[in-house]
């Protein structure tokens, strides 16, 4: 995808299509209502015959409007005027690019950075809606036989602008479309099968990004040497599994010797849970449980491209959690990099011993912050469903700046405590610590356990089982949360300059 700001009359630009926004009860945009009059009530005379109304997500197309140089004009509907949300907002974008992939247009000029939406500005709305776009044309391909292209696929997308604006809209359309390439990363990591995407095709992926950008460089450790650091604890995981694990660096420099941001991110490729073998109905969504690992590289991608002033680094610990006769059992203990004992009493709560290690790795970066992201717990899709994600932080500000990030991308996050209170649910005859602690609270001792690998750095846990991927009939990766992660950095950014 392209994209592009102009400042020329609308009734005037050559392109395949305009599309402009109708509100519920046929009430008009402003360009809507601009092109009415040029093309001589072609709008109103679609709204009149009750084809249009102006609900969230309708869309409709005039072809060769009278007056008006576009091929087509796409009517999309925002739902009521004035009280339009970012849900109504998110669904238009996200059908309007669906509708115009498959209708043969491959270049639209929109106008909805007029769209009226509280406490959203232009900027905001138009890289909603490249971010969406990007984002919408995303499909899964990788291991079907009937995946012919289209022929004539959406390839342009352009915003009308002011010329007061046009500096705003790019910098918004770049970042929008950087964003909705990194998500589709993720996803694209996500869905593909465990026989695919392994520990080492993961370290694969992230050697390819080194090699696409002189701005980032790509380490892989192999077994021999996480036994040499001493990672007892995520090597333990790994010794169920043919597939040997990896432990990837990627070091992002965009601002010399500042200390950087530590992205870790879990890299489970497929996870049975070990001796503690889940029940096998939808045991297949366990690939996902490499989608904070996903997100990880699609952040990496997407500052890589932006070319953002901040140093960052991407640690992903990945492995592969299977029954064997050299898995771990419950009761094992096992010594983590930090010389912490650990009393293993289910094997399926395996994510948090593979982060432990890669937490106290993330010492050596000198990093300024440290953020997991984990699809850790089923107990947090009990808490917040699927639409937002847990954080919990050993610091306040911390845990108050991702907020603000999800608030601002509209990738949301909601906290969680991790009070003293909650550890002595981890309490171990037998180890320093044990790896559960029983029904209650599952998130938050997930958490516990994470919190004692993070004393030496301001730390935060982002848990996204509920949000990194669908099931059911819409089954498939959701790229969260790169757009929460970028706009942390992009926010970071802005308060440093």
């Amino acid at each position: 995808m392209q994209y592009f700001v102009t400042t020329d009359a609308l009734a005037s630009l050559e392109t395949d299509c305009l599309a402009v926004a109708i509100y519920d009860g046929g009430e008009l945009s402003p360009s809507a209502a601009q092109l009415d009059e040029d093309s001589q009530g072609a709008v109103q005379r679609v709204i009149d015959s009750g084809d249009m109304t102006g609900k969230r997500g309708q869309t409709l197309f005039i072809h060769h409007p009278s007056g008006i140089k576009a091929t087509r004009l796409l009517l999309v509907g925002f739902g009521k005027k004035g009280k339009t949300t970012e849900n109504d907002f998110n669904a238009a974008t996200t059908t309007m690019a669906q509708v115009l992939n498959d209708s043969g247009a491959q270049s639209v000029v929109c106008t909805f950075a007029e769209v009226e939406l509280s406490n959203r500005n232009a900027a905001w709305k138009v890289r909603q809606t490249a971010c969406n776009t990007e984002s919408a044309l995303y499909k899964y391909t990788q291991t079907k036989s009937d995946n012919k292209p289209l022929e004539k696929p959406l390839q342009q997308l352009s915003f009308a602008a002011d010329d007061a604006d046009t500096a705003a809209f790019g910098q918004a359309l770049a970042q929008g479309s950087a964003i909705g390439k990194g998500m589709n990363l993720a996803k694209e990591l996500g869905n593909l099968p465990g026989n695919i995407c392994t520990p080492t095709y993961l370290a694969e992926q992230a050697v390819k990004l080194g090699q696409q950008f002189d701005s980032v460089k790509t380490t892989v450790l192999e077994e021999a040497d996480m036994e040499e650091l001493g990672m007892g604890s995520f090597l333990s995981v790994s010794r169920g599994s043919r597939q040997p694990a990896k432990l990837i660096t990627m070091e992002y420099n965009g601002a010399g010797d500042a200390r950087p941001v530590v992205l870790v991110g879990k890299g489970l490729t497929f996870d049975a849970g070990g001796i503690s073998l889940k029940p096998s109905q939808g045991m297949d969504e366990m690939k996902y449980d490499m989608c904070g690992s996903a997100s990880v590289l699609g952040t990496i991608q997407t500052i890589a491209e932006l070319g953002l002033p901040i140093n960052v680094v991407g640690v992903v610990p990945s492995s592969e959690n299977l029954p064997d006769g050299d898995a771990n059992k419950p009761g094992d203990v096992v010594t983590s990099m930090a010389g912490k004992t650990i009393e293993i009493l289910n094997t399926d709560a395996e994510g948090r011993l593979i982060l432990c290690d890669a937490l106290t790795y993330s010492e050596r970066f000198n990093p300024d912050i440290v953020i997991d992201i984990a699809t850790l717990t089923g107990a947090i899709i009990v808490a917040l469903g699927s639409v937002t994600t847990g954080v919990m932080a050993n610091d306040q500000t911390l845990a108050d700046d991702l907020i603000k990030a999800g608030n601002d991308s509209y990738d949301r996050t909601w906290q969680l405590p991790i009070w003293d209170d909650y550890q002595q649910q981890l309490d171990s005859n037998f180890a320093d610590i044990a790896n559960v602690g029983g029904k209650e609270a599952g998130s938050v001792t997930a958490a516990c356990f994470l919190s004692r690998f993070t004393e030496k750095f301001t730390w935060a846990h982002l848990d996204i089982a509920g949000t990194a991927w669908n099931s059911g009939k819409a089954k498939g990766a959701t790229g969260r949360p790169v757009p929460l992660l970028v706009q942390y950095l992009l926010n970071r950014i802005e308060a440093n300059s």
